[in-house]
């Protein structure tokens, strides 16, 4: 009996010790390189997202933005999820902020820098940073946003790759009130040895887009979406946000 509980502590410390990949949350945004001064903004974003077994998870998050200059915006927000058979509860506090690096349609891409900083509940993670550059371009009427970001753990107990995440949209701008589109998100892996392929994560699907005005200076934008994942854990993935613009 004492050789096989040592055994098991030995199998638990060694499986601490192997770096923990992260996938794309369910209620991921595409973050936007341009940046509107003076702007406030009440963020609401849900996500559930179903494997390949019938699990289902759910994020959910809370911010309040700010766009303090033409080029730089912060954002505050709280992360709550439920996983599968448990009750929602608080997983983060986040700082985010977003940097606009050219002028708006001044160069044929629209280029930002975004750096967030998050801090779990659970603190054996440390504190997890996100950051990288978010690129816009327009054709006509239809918009395209790409997003590479770097994901990593500093501080923490448990051990974490450092990531290479991506995010992705195209819409049609056919009214202010209702645009159509795909959006994707996924993570490749440690950025600089890839994962085998069967083991990252790709989910993309249809979006839907919308801007209603509420009054002079204030308007509600929403969009939604249904991803289709490429691997067992992230099969399904609905996901929607809203934001109050102020």
């Amino acid at each position: 009996m004492r050789y096989t509980k040592l055994a098991g502590a030995a199998v638990a410390f060694c499986i601490s010790l192997v770096p923990v990949m992260a996938y794309a949350g369910p209620n991921d945004e595409i973050s936007m390189p341009t940046v509107e001064p003076g702007e406030r903004e009440i963020d609401f974003k849900w996500g559930s997202q179903k494997s390949a077994d019938g699990a289902r998870g759910t994020a959910i998050s809370l911010g309040l933005a700010y766009g303090i200059s033409a080029w730089w915006s912060t954002e505050i927000y709280a992360n709550y999820k439920q996983e599968p058979g448990a009750s929602n509860s608080f997983d983060a506090w986040a700082w985010e902020n977003r940097f606009q690096l050219t002028e708006t349609g001044r160069y044929p891409v629209d280029v930002g820098f975004m750096f967030e900083i998050e801090r779990p509940k659970d603190q054996t993670e440390g504190y997890e940073l996100s950051y990288g550059p978010l690129f816009q371009a327009e054709w006509g009427r239809v918009q395209g946003n790409f997003n590479l970001l770097i994901q990593k753990h500093v501080r923490g107990s448990a051990a974490f790759d450092t990531e290479l995440h991506y995010q992705g949209q195209l819409k049609y701008r056919q009214l202010e009130q209702f645009e159509w589109g795909v959006q994707a998100f996924g993570s490749l892996g440690p950025w600089d040895h890839w994962s085998p392929s069967a083991q990252q994560e790709h989910k993309f699907g249809p979006a839907l887009f919308g801007k209603i005005r509420t009054g002079t200076g204030s308007a509600i934008k929403w969009n939604a979406a249904l991803l289709r994942g490429s691997n067992a854990a992230t099969r399904t993935t609905m996901r929607f946000q809203a934001e109050y613009e102020f």
